[in-house]
C-alpha cells in the first residue's frame, strides 16, 4: 500500500502511516469511535484513504488546523527544555531538532477534546 500512494503525491512517511494503522485495524481487535484529522494540507487525502480502507470507515472527525505547526513549536519546547547555548536563542528563533507531527496531533485531539459535545450515556 505505502507504494501504491506515493504515485499521488503522498509522502513516504505519510504513506507508511496510512498503511500501518489500516494494517493494525485488521489484525488487532479495536473499535474506533473516530479519528480526529485537521481540516488542511493532506487532510482530503487521509479522508479518502481511510474511507477507502477501513471497512467500515469509521467517523471522521475534522478539526481546525490553523497555527498548530506554530503552536506545536511551543508546545515542544515546554515539553522539551533547551539545552546547552540553544538556552541563549529566543524561543521563536530556535527550531526543534525534530519532526513535531505528533506534538500536532496531540493539539488536534485536544482542541477537539475541548469543543466536543459530551457523548451520550
Amino acid at each position: 500500500m505505502v507504494l501504491a500512494l506515493q504515485p499521488f503525491g503522498v509522502s513516504s512517511s505519510d504513506a507508511f502511516a496510512i498503511s500501518v494503522f489500516y494494517h493494525m485495524v485488521q489484525y488487532i481487535p479495536v473499535t474506533v469511535a473516530g479519528l480526529v484529522l485537521g481540516d488542511r494540507t493532506s487532510s482530503k487525502l487521509w479522508q479518502a484513504q481511510l474511507r477507502e480502507g477501513l471497512d467500515p470507515a469509521p467517523p471522521i472527525l475534522l478539526v481546525d488546523e490553523h497555527r498548530t505547526s506554530l503552536l506545536a513549536r511551543d508546545r515542544y519546547w515546554q515539553m522539551y527544555p533547551a539545552r546547552g547555548l540553544t538556552r541563549l536563542l529566543p524561543q521563536g528563533l530556535r527550531e526543534p531538532p525534530r519532526a513535531i507531527d505528533d506534538i500536532v496531533a496531540i493539539l488536534l485531539v485536544e482542541r477537539y477534546l475541548a469543543a466536543a459535545q459530551p457523548l451520550p450515556g
